[in-house]
C-alpha cells in the first residue's frame, strides 16, 4: 500500500459518518494534486521558475541586499570610527592636560604623599583657571558656558562622617557614613600653592578622606568628517578626574574619565566644499525600500507556509486519523525567512536611524552601529538558505542542525562545572592573582586556558608567600586544564564529529524520510512537466471530503 492510499486507508474513526463518506467518493487525481502542491511548496526558487516560470526574485533580492547593506555598513563604520577615534584621542589628551608628570606608559598613576596630592590638585585648579584653553591646547577645546557664565570647576570630597584612627595604639572610633563636601571654582584667575588651603578654604583631612573627585565640562568639534563630506558634530566631555583613597593603603589612585555627549552644533557654515551627506541619505532609503520589500515577501511566503500546514494537518487527521507531530509541523515553517525578517527589521531600523544622525537630528553611534552590524551578519548568513538546495555546500548548516540538542544537553553539564571552578578561583585566588580579582576575569581566564593561552602567565604570577594557597593554585589549574582541555573539550568535537559522519552516510546512502517527505516523494512529476501550471487554489485538497465540508 503506497503513503498516499495509506492516508486514504483511515484508521479508526474518530468522526464516523465524515470518514465512511470521505472513503466513499475520494478523488485521487485531487490527492495528487494535493501532494503536486505540497512538493511544489518545498521546491528551490530555480525549480520553481521550471515548474511555473516564476522568477526567483526572493533570491535576487537577498543577493542584492548584501551588496548594498555591506556597502552601508562600510560607510557608516568609517564614520564611527572617526568618532570613536575623536574621543580616544581626546581623553588621552585631557590627561596629559590635566594629569601633572603624566605618561602614557602609565599604566598605575598613583601619589603617596599628602604634598603631591595637595601639588597634584592645584595643578589642575591652575589649568582651568585659564579663560582662553584654545590658546593652551593644539586642539579646539573650550570650557562650557551658559548664558556667557563659565561652567565653575567642582572639587568634591567623600568622607567618613567621624574618624580617629590610632595604628600606633591599635585603636580606631569611625563612622562609615560617607559625607560629600564640594567646592567651586570659575576660571578667573591663578592660585599659589600657598593658597590652596587659605583662600580656597580647602582642607584634606586624609584620615576621613574616602575620595576626591574633580569634575569639569570641555567642548569640542570633530573637523576631520569634513575631509569625508560630512557634517562635523559637537562633543560635550564631562571629565571627571578621581583621587581613590578607598583602601587607604598609603597609595591614592588618580583617574581620569569621560561622558562623551556629542550634539549637534547650533550654527555651522562648509564653504567651497559640497558636501553629499544628501545622496548618503538617499542611498539609506533605497537600503529601506528593499528591505521593506523583502521583509513583505518572506512574511508572505511565512504566511503562506502556515496555511498549507494547516491544510496538512486537516488532510492527515480526516484521511489518516492521526495527529501531525511537531517535527513534521516546522517543516513548513521555513527558519530562514524568519531570519531574514528579522535582519530586514533590524537593517529598516538601523537605517532610519542613520538618516537621523547623518541629518545631525540624533547623535546614537553606538545603537545604530549595533543594530547595522548584527543586520548585516543576519542577511550573509540568510542567504545559507540558497545553499540548502545543495547537500554538499549545505553539510556544515545540518551538522549543526542535528548535533544542537546534544550540544545543548552536553553544554549544562560542562557549564554547570565550570562556573564551581570560577566561584572557587575568585574567593580562593582572587586576593593573590590579577587574573582572579573578579567573577568576569576568573571567566575569561578559564576560558583563555581551555583555548591554550594564559596558562604560563597564570602559573607564574601566583604570588608564592602563602604555601598553602601556592599548592591550592597548582592543584587548582592541574585539575581545570586536564579536565577541560582533554576531556570535556574533546568530547564537545565529538558531538560534531559524529553527526557529521552521520550526515555523509546519509548523503551516501539515503536519509531516513518522515511521513511527509514519504508522501511528497511519491510524485514523480518532474518540474519541467507542465503539471505544476495550474492554478494553486484549484490544486488544495479540500473537495476530497466535499460531503463534510460543503465543498462545491
Amino acid at each position: 500500500m503506497s503513503d498516499g492510499e495509506h492516508f486514504l486507508s483511515g484508521g479508526p474513526n474518530n468522526h464516523p459518518a465524515c470518514h465512511r463518506t470521505a472513503k466513499s467518493h475520494v478523488d485521487p487525481q485531487s490527492v495528487e494534486n494535493f501532494r503536486r502542491k505540497l512538493k511544489y511548496f518545498f521546491m528551490s526558487p530555480c525549480q520553481k521558475y521550471r515548474a511555473r516560470g516564476r522568477k526567483p526574485w526572493k533570491m535576487m533580492l537577498q543577493i542584492l541586499k548584501i551588496a548594498i547593506i555591506t556597502f552601508q555598513l562600510v560607510s557608516f563604520g568609517l564614520s564611527n570610527e572617526m568618532m570613536v577615534t575623536f574621543k580616544e584621542g581626546n581623553i588621552v589628551a585631557f590627561k596629559h592636560f590635566f594629569l601633572k608628570n603624566y605618561q602614557d606608559r602609565n599604566k598605575d598613576y598613583a601619589l603617596y604623599t599628602k604634598h603631591e596630592v595637595h601639588d597634584h590638585i592645584l595643578y589642575i585648579i591652575n589649568r582651568v583657571s585659564y579663560l582662553h584653553l584654545q590658546d593652551l591646547t593644539v586642539d579646539n577645546h573650550a570650557f562650557e558656558r551658559i548664558d556667557e557664565v563659565f561652567t565653575p570647576l567642582s572639587v568634591c570630597q567623600e568622607l567618613y562622617r567621624h574618624a580617629n584612627i590610632l595604628p600606633v595604639n591599635e585603636t580606631f572610633d569611625i563612622d562609615p557614613h560617607v559625607e560629600t563636601e564640594c567646592l567651586y571654582f570659575y576660571p578667573f584667575s591663578l592660585f599659589k600653592k600657598d593658597d590652596l588651603e587659605n583662600d580656597m578654604n580647602l582642607t584634606l583631612d586624609f584620615q576621613r578622606l574616602l575620595a576626591v573627585n574633580i569634575y569639569l565640562k570641555v567642548k569640542a568639534i570633530n573637523l576631520q568628517t569634513v575631509h569625508y563630506k560630512e557634517l562635523p558634530d559637537c562633543y560635550d566631555f564631562a571629565i571627571n578626574i578621581k583621587f581613590d583613597n578607598h583602601a587607604h593603603s598609603g597609595k591614592i589612585k588618580i583617574t581620569l574619565r569621560s561622558d562623551v555627549q556629542i550634539k549637534v552644533c547650533k550654527d555651522w557654515n562648509v564653504s567651497g566644499s559640497n558636501l553629499h551627506y544628501q545622496l548618503i541619505v538617499l542611498f539609506d532609503c533605497v537600503v529601506i525600500c528593499s528591505c521593506l520589500l523583502s521583509l513583505i515577501l518572506c512574511t508572505r511566503s511565512v504566511y503562506k507556509g502556515v496555511l498549507l500546514q494547516f491544510e496538512y494537518i486537516t488532510f492527515a487527521s480526516i484521511y489518516h486519523n492521526k495527529r501531525v507531530c511537531w517535527s513534521e509541523r516546522m517543516e513548513f515553517i521555513n527558519g530562514w525567512y524568519i531570519l531574514i525578517i528579522i535582519s530586514d527589521t533590524l537593517t529598516i531600523a538601523g537605517s532610519v536611524l542613520k538618516i537621523c544622525i547623518q541629518s545631525k537630528e540624533l547623535t546614537n553611534y553606538d545603537v545604530c552601529s549595533i543594530l547595522l552590524g548584527t543586520a548585516t551578519m543576519l542577511v550573509w548568513t540568510g542567504v545559507m538558505r540558497y545553499f540548502s538546495f545543495f547537500q554538499k555546500y549545505y553539510i556544515l548548516i545540518l551538522t549543526l542542525q542535528a548535533a544542537l540538542p546534544n550540544v545543548i544537553r552536553f553544554s549544562f553539564c560542562a557549564v554547570m562545572i565550570f562556573l564551581s571552578y570560577c566561584f572557587c578561583g575568585w574567593i580562593v585566588l582572587g586576593p593573590h592573582h590579577e587574573n582572579f580579582r573578579s567573577f568576569n576575569t576568573v571567566a575569561n581566564c578559564l576560558f583563555s586556558m581551555i583555548n591554550g593561552d594564559e596558562i604560563y602567565s597564570t602559573f607564574t604570577k601566583i604570588r608564592d608567600k602563602n604555601d598553602l594557597v601556592w599548592m591550592f593554585s597548582r592543584m587548582y589549574i592541574y585539575t581545570f586544564v586536564p579536565l577541560f582541555t582533554f576531556m570535556i573539550l574533546s568530547l564537545f568535537i565529538a558531538l560534531f564529529t559524529d553527526t557529521y559522519e552521520t550526515i555523509k552516510r546519509y548523503q551516501k546512502h539515503g536519509a531516513p524520510l518522515s511521513e511527509l517527505q514519504a508522501f511528497i516523494a511519491e510524485c514523480k512529476d518532474p518540474p519541467n512537466s507542465g503539471k505544476y501550471m495550474v492554478d494553486e487554489e484549484s490544486s488544495t485538497f479540500w473537495c476530497l471530503c466535499a460531503p463534510c465540508v460543503n465543498c462545491t
